[in-house]
């Protein structure tokens, strides 16, 4: 099977699927000429909320008339031309132009007006750049090696996988109907180091070096994702293959999943979902069918034996005479006049090569020993550190809520500030990765960090505040796992003393002199317990309750399956009850925006202390609720 039908819209498929089903997000490319002239608020609304993401581009409402671009970097590598070509885009735009680094080595553009697209389009294929199928349900940016083709150490250059890949997924930047219609979105990351750059247990596919009585190949991870309902880490399809079998086993299970993928609930539509469904077993039968011949078993050990390198500071290349020089990007933020330095010094110093790594930074590669002392001295680098300190070195932020409107708390700026102060507080040996996402999205994908902060709503003397809910236990590079919650519901302003002590207790952090020891977790209660990364184990973090002295309002809450029936607080949330009373409900973003912790409502009525976004029409026909900021009415009863 080489394509596929887009299905007949029917009343039982979800708004997404309806809307592929009307119209292919690609067909919208022939229309960026009409778009430009009607301008945004005359467009249909799900070719502008939609199906533009098919071609890069995005609105967003917390920034009306000013869409987001998301490009495709195959391997994160670059060059001055491209680089000098995104800055010349946004620097029309002033303030509201920037370009973010992403954590999967690609680049997103912010600011873009409507009516510049097609000029903007011609500009980057002008280049050799495309955001084709960068968005929605498509296969995103493929991640390799940072440091392929120039590392000593290396065992395979990633780069022209990368780019076949690429290729072949989009037909070359043109766009592929084939693949534009998958369940959900999809992620391909292709390793050649031993460090496993590339965070191969987040993506959907991931090939990782290993040898096979003495030829090189890889083992291959299915099912790795992140998303509001659940997270979870690749798994073994027990399968290995030679560097020119990966393009064809990358369609195979592509075309499998898009002929079988679960898509009637989006929130169970991601690969591991019908892995589950069929069992691994299946599963691979189905792809060496779709493949047409049977896979080889997966090599007895990987390559992965060292710990994970940032690539920041200088470092020699293979190459006699060559050095590399990785610059730290704070949350990867860019503006018009740093892409043009970037663009200048690659040019002057090196062959015009730049670098982006999954943790936000840059690498400018080719650098000649009798050149590295005058590079060393350039301004940007006063800004673009070579050494930064040890908390904002590996310090990684998803855009937040200045741009995006799933943000529930604003990340990249606070980010920085706060991680700036700790630095002034704390001394390490060590850095410490903190990684924040704005919802539970997951785009700054808290579950890798050594701490990782998810933004959410908290409560506060009653009332709602920006928190974070925090991950520990998340290691990447050899032995890599996902870390688990720890700690629910902190207000964002009562964060810095709770991060200093973690520090403290879990990373051998010193306090610095005049830095005064506190003990946050007073009056909090605790998780389940957590195994942090550096092999420390205790009793994982609290949750904000009411407390005692809480004025009770006449307000219950009944329990059906329990029979457990709860007074609640002024402005207590069902969900939080249900945490009070032992009962467990699922949750995540505590925002109203993920669906996580929906239940049915069998009697009584709720008001709700936020926009229930994440209920559709379906849902409230059928009675269903969100929890996690519903508030009862009088007496309520709910199907938990």
């Amino acid at each position: 099977m080489t394509s596929t039908a887009i299905p007949t819209a029917t009343q039982t498929q979800n708004k997404f699927e309806k809307i592929k089903s009307e119209k292919d997000g690609l067909m919208v490319k022939a229309e960026l000429e009409h778009f430009a002239n009607i301008g945004w608020e005359a467009m249909n609304e799900a070719d502008r909320d939609y199906r533009l993401k098919w071609l890069g581009i995005f609105f967003r409402p917390v920034t009306p008339g000013k869409f987001m671009m998301r490009l495709r970097i195959p391997n994160g590598i670059t060059n001055s031309e491209q680089i000098r070509a995104l800055a010349e885009i946004i620097q029309r735009y002033g303030d509201d132009g920037t370009g973010d680094i992403t954590t999967r080595q690609n680049i997103q553009l912010r600011g873009i007006r409507i009516e510049d697209i097609p000029n903007i389009f011609r500009k980057l294929k002008s280049v050799g750049l495309t955001s084709i199928q960068s968005g929605m349900d498509n296969v995103r940016n493929i991640t390799g090696s940072p440091v392929a083709g120039i590392d000593a150490d290396e065992l395979y250059d990633t780069r022209e996988l990368c780019n076949q890949l690429q290729d072949t997924i989009t037909n070359n930047g043109e766009g592929n109907p084939e693949f534009t219609n998958l369940p959900r979105k999809f992620n391909i990351a292709i390793g050649g180091c031993r460090d496993n750059s590339i965070h191969a247990e987040i993506n959907d596919i991931a090939f990782i070096p290993a040898f096979k009585n003495g030829i090189f190949g890889f083992n291959v991870l299915v099912g790795g994702f992140f998303s509001a309902r659940r997270c979870d880490a690749a798994i073994p399809l027990h399968a290995w293959v030679l560097p020119d079998e990966v393009i064809d086993l990358c369609r195979a299970i592509l075309i499998v999943y898009r002929d079988n993928g679960l898509r009637a609930n989006r929130q169970k539509s991601r690969l591991m979902w019908l892995i589950d469904e069929w069992g691994l077993n299946k599963f691979r039968a189905e792809v060496e069918k779709e493949l047409g011949r049977p896979l080889q078993l997966e090599a007895e050990k990987d390559e992965i034996e060292w710990e994970k390198r940032d690539h920041i500071g200088v470092y020699k290349q293979k190459q006699t005479g060559l050095n590399y020089v990785g610059l730290h990007v704070p949350v990867g933020r860019l503006y018009a006049e740093d892409m043009f330095e970037l663009a200048r010094i690659a040019d002057v110093y090196g062959s015009g090569e730049i670098r982006l790594t999954v943790e936000q930074n840059a690498i400018i590669p080719n650098i000649p020993d009798a050149r590295l002392e005058a590079f060393l001295k350039e301004p940007l680098l006063e800004k673009f550190s070579i050494s930064p300190q040890p908390l904002t070195r590996a310090l990684v932020s998803c855009t937040g809520a200045q741009f995006c409107n799933f943000a529930l708390i604003e990340t990249k700026n606070r980010a920085v500030a706060l991680i700036k102060e700790l630095d002034g507080e704390v001394t390490l040996t060590k850095p410490v990765r903190i990684h924040w996402t704005g919802c539970p999205n997951s785009c700054g994908q808290p579950q890798v960090a050594d701490i990782g902060l998810m933004g959410t709503k908290a409560r506060k003397n009653g009332k709602a505040v920006e928190g974070v809910d925090i991950y520990m236990g998340g290691k990447v590079g050899k032995d890599a796992h996902l870390g688990s919650c720890a700690m629910k519901g902190i207000p964002c302003e009562d964060l810095k003393p709770i991060l200093r002590n973690l520090l403290v207790e879990h990373f051998d952090a010193k306090l610095n002199p005049g830095v005064e020891s506190n003990n946050s977790n007073a009056g909090l209660i605790f998780t389940d317990d957590v195994n942090y990364s550096n092999g420390k184990s205790q009793q994982s973090s609290p949750v904000n309750t009411n407390g005692n002295g809480s004025v009770l309002s006449k307000n219950k809450v009944h329990f059906a399956k329990s029979g457990k029936e709860i007074a609640l607080a002024e402005g207590q949330s069902i969900l939080e009850a249900a945490e009070q009373a032992g009962i467990e409900l699922p949750s995540s973003c505590r925002g109203g925006s993920c669906g996580t912790c929906k239940q049915k409502l069998v009697q009584g009525e709720v008001k709700y202390d936020g926009e229930p976004a994440a209920l559709d029409d379906s849902d409230r026909a059928q009675g269903y609720i969100l929890t996690c900021i519903g508030q009862a009415v009088g007496r309520v009863v709910i199907d938990a």
